[in-house]
């Protein structure tokens, strides 16, 4: 193979994204032992190599344009490989490490994911864990994520998928609102209820309540007063409080339903779910981090299955 790279080539790229990372060419001539007149260079040479501006300048900061941060992601990653194919080689990495950074939709991070992370840092407590709890799309190269959680996710090729669970839905009310509303037996009932309803964030539409009926699939449109957007957990607290019926996951509810302060309705409706998938980038090398922390996920949706 004809080298592509000279030393100094390669030590530049380290200290380019040591700047990238820091924000300064200070901080990041601190942290590898050397001047920030050393950093400077080293990043105008690579400019140079590449003609192109990496970073945008001046008197106090420094910002990365368009093009460098395209190439400091794929260096970021490039860097990353080669420790960790140095570490495995030498036997040093026998154990996950590292930082490990992970968007996950808020009710489901609350009721799935957060509880295990202490249970997962007991196995491997050499990784460290950054979690972003938020309902929008995530950019995995622009935001440095290694792993996000999402509802009904759209086919990307550019993304690996793995199936978590298929997460049944209910429908719940107050025990007071049914004595005041009165407890419906049939869809058709749906209309003279106040159905707590629930807007996409990222679309703005009113998400249809799902059912079974006589084997068939339906989808109804609720109308009610009120209505949530962004945080699923806002039409749980309302119905908790007799404001109306309300459809959203089981596994959110459970304690409260066989506690009875929420009953479920329409049972014999019931039976539609929706998908929850795990989607990290496709093509690129899978830290030995998100490959333990993959496979824990998967070994706990078993045990939801039980």
């Amino acid at each position: 193979m004809k080298r592509h790279f000279d030393d100094i080539q390669l030590g530049s790229i380290e200290l380019f994204c040591l700047a990238a990372e820091e924000g300064s060419f200070t901080a990041a001539a601190l942290s590898a032992g050397v001047t920030p007149a050393a950093v400077s260079r080293s990043i105008s040479r690579l400019e140079e190599r590449l003609g192109t501006r990496l970073f945008m300048r001046t008197t106090r900061s420094i910002r990365l344009t368009e093009s460098g941060r395209a190439y400091f992601e794929q260096c970021r990653q490039a860097l990353t490989q080669l420790v960790e194919a140095e570490r495995e080689v030498m036997g040093k990495q026998l154990e996950p490490a590292g930082e490990l950074r992970i968007s996950i939709p808020t009710t489901y991070g609350h009721h799935r994911i957060l509880p295990l992370l202490p249970r997962f840092r007991e196995r491997h407590p050499g990784v460290r864990i950054d979690v972003h709890l938020s309902n929008r799309n995530i950019d995995f190269v622009g935001e440095g994520y290694d792993l996000a959680i999402r509802v009904r996710a759209q086919p990307d090729s550019t993304l690996n998928a793995r199936h978590l669970e298929d997460a049944r839905l209910v429908v719940i009310a107050a025990p007071e609102y049914l004595a005041r509303a009165g407890t419906p037996t049939s869809l058709d009932d749906l209309a003279g209820h106040d159905c707590i309803q629930y807007e996409l964030p990222s679309s703005g539409r009113r998400i249809s309540w799902l059912f079974t009926d006589n084997g068939k699939e339906r989808e109804i449109l609720a109308t009610g007063n009120y209505c949530c957007s962004d945080d699923v957990l806002g039409g749980v607290t309302l119905a908790r409080h007799g404001a109306g019926l309300f459809q959203t996951y089981r596994f959110i509810v459970e304690k409260e339903l066989e506690e009875g302060s929420l009953v479920e309705v329409l049972p014999e409706f019931g039976g539609r779910s929706r998908p929850f998938t795990l989607l990290y980038p496709h093509g690129r090398h899978v830290p030995l981090r998100l490959r333990a922390f993959i496979d824990f996920l998967m070994e706990c949706t078993q045990e939801w299955k039980v």
